[in-house]
């Protein structure tokens, strides 16, 4: 048994942040299952949002959280975590984290997203969580109470009485799997955008946290709110590019195929509309013209403006083909961020002890039913020193033997092809039957094909030799079911929820909670 202070899984800019906060009197290990900055922090363009300005308030970046998470916001969450913006920037600067300045160099430039009333949204150009990532890896390396290790996933948490005690952890390159002993484990593993066909996330999204903490005994809220990115690269080798929603807040706008504008007819806000409208809007158009996509245009403002405030993107399209400054360009909504996840409380805490939850695979009731844009980097730094800070002031080692796991049972697979097939399967049906628009029949159908999947997946795991394919498919598996199970149970319309059965608002505003011990999955 391997012992440590602190086991923290993922190394997003929730993980890090942790690690870095508690390596002054921990010894910390932090597992990722690819290398240090793979994640989908590094992959986030548009910024974290803070009150900056002195124009801007808590109280109006509180307004439009809970407009954009559509009743169900918790607003202890929400205030909790925009009070907190300006010191989050702040300590992120410190660490060396480069933002955009304005013209001046002087003060901050801040661009503004979707939902937002303000201009609020701190940016380093369009690549803000590459550069985030950058600089706490730096400090994460430095660190000498901090152990790193790459290419390891979680198979499962261990516990003992409702108490987190360690984890078991697979080797990927060597296939041995390491029990570690700890006296707090923190999931920081992201979210399960993976789940779905065509995601702007990385592939190590596939949901692992939110598998870990189920069979642990965790509650999860909210699972049904999926959040679909209006406007990613629609080509056939971009593996769905994010085309951040900064080009509309500068002033792009959406045409369809007939290059019409179509965005009056559905909100007033335009293409400034909350992710939830704006993706549904879309989707609307492209069923109506049978069309794979609409286009995004920004091409009247000055080319000079564009490559200058976003150069990333300029230079990405530009390889597929496409010129930002001259033409629109083909875009189509994509799953990228999963608003649910595992209940905490604002300590970040689990229902298991020792157990925490922070960043995307976490549920803190700041997002709703709905995710505003940039909150999400900015949660992950105020509740990973959340949760660092409970541990500071709670800490409690533990001598229990953890036994090493056991292989005896189970032998090598010879197909692994059905890994692969069971894969594409959960993610074309989510797809299909669990996307933008759902009904109590696609949901019934998607309950069905999951069965068979559910049989092939258990088979396989109880016989043969994990690997990090099968560890991923089985969490994926269960995350397709709490998704479709939290889909079911909503009888009503609201934020990334639409059903065609439900098309109204109820009067209450209901989290969905699902509990292991009382639901079977």
């Amino acid at each position: 048994m391997i012992k440590t202070d602190v086991l923290i899984i993922g190394s997003g800019a929730a993980g890090m942040t942790a690690a870095i906060e508690l390596s002054n009197k921990f010894n910390v290990t932090l597992i990722t299952k690819n290398s240090l900055v793979d994640s989908s922090t590094w992959y986030a363009q548009g910024g974290i949002a803070a009150v900056i300005d002195s124009n801007d308030s808590i109280e109006e970046h509180l307004r439009d959280t809970l407009i954009a998470g559509d009743g169900l916001c918790d607003e202890n969450a929400v205030r909790e975590c925009v009070s907190h913006g300006k010191e989050a920037i702040e300590w992120l600067r410190g660490l060396g984290t480069n933002f955009t300045t304005d013209k001046s160099r002087e003060n901050l430039h801040l661009t503004q997203e979707g939902g937002h009333s303000k201009r609020r949204v701190v940016h380093a150009e369009d690549a803000t969580g590459r550069e985030v990532s950058s600089s706490l890896s730096e400090m994460v390396k430095r660190i000498k109470t901090i152990e790193v290790l790459e290419k390891h996933i979680c198979v499962d948490l261990i516990t003992r009485k409702e108490k987190c005690i360690g984890a078991y952890v697979l080797d990927i390159d060597s296939n041995f799997v390491k029990a570690f002993g700890s006296g707090a484990v923190i999931l920081a593993t992201g979210g399960a955008s993976k789940v779905y066909l065509y995601t702007s996330n990385p592939d190590g999204s596939s949901g692992d946290g939110i598998g870990l903490a189920w069979r642990a005994g965790c509650k999860v809220e909210n699972l049904e709110f999926n959040q679909f990115h209006p406007t990613c690269l629609f080509h056939p080798e971009a593996k769905s590019f994010l085309i951040s929603e900064a080009l509309r807040g500068e002033g792009a706008f959406l045409v369809n195929q007939n290059k019409e504008k179509f965005m009056e007819k559905y909100d007033a806000r335009l293409e400034l509309a909350p992710r939830d409208v704006v993706a549904r809007s879309i989707d609307k158009e492209m069923k109506i013209s049978g069309a794979d996509n609409v286009y995004l245009d920004i091409s009247h403002k000055k080319a000079d403006e564009i490559k200058e405030h976003f150069p990333n993107i300029y230079s990405e399209c530009l390889r597929f083909g496409f010129d930002l400054t001259t033409e629109a360009i083909p875009v189509v909504p994509a799953a990228h961020y999963t608003c649910g996840g595992v209940k905490v409380d604002l300590d970040s805490k689990t229902n298991i002890e020792n157990l925490y939850a922070i960043g995307e695979v976490s549920s803190t009731g700041l997002h709703g039913a709905n995710r505003m844009a940039s909150n999400s980097l900015l949660e992950c730094v105020v509740f990973a020193k959340k949760a660092s800070d409970h541990i500071y002031k709670n800490f409690k080692n533990h001598d229990e033997v953890i036994q090493e796991w056991d292989i005896s049972k189970v032998t090598e697979t010879q197909e692994g092809v059905i890994i692969r097939h069971n894969w594409d399967d959960i993610r074309r049906l989510m797809w299909d039957y669990v996307g933008i628009v759902r009904s109590n029949n696609l949901l019934k159908r998607a309950e069905i094909a999951m069965k068979v999947i559910d049989e092939e997946v258990n088979y396989f795991y109880g016989k043969y030799l994990i690997s990090s394919d099968l560890i991923e498919l089985r969490n994926l598996a269960l995350v397709a079911n709490l998704i479709i199970k939290s889909a079911q149970k909503r009888k009503e319309s609201r934020g990334l929820h639409y059903s065609l059965d439900y098309p109204n608002l109820l009067n209450t505003a209901t989290p969905t909670i699902l509990d292991p011990s009382k639901i079977k999955i």
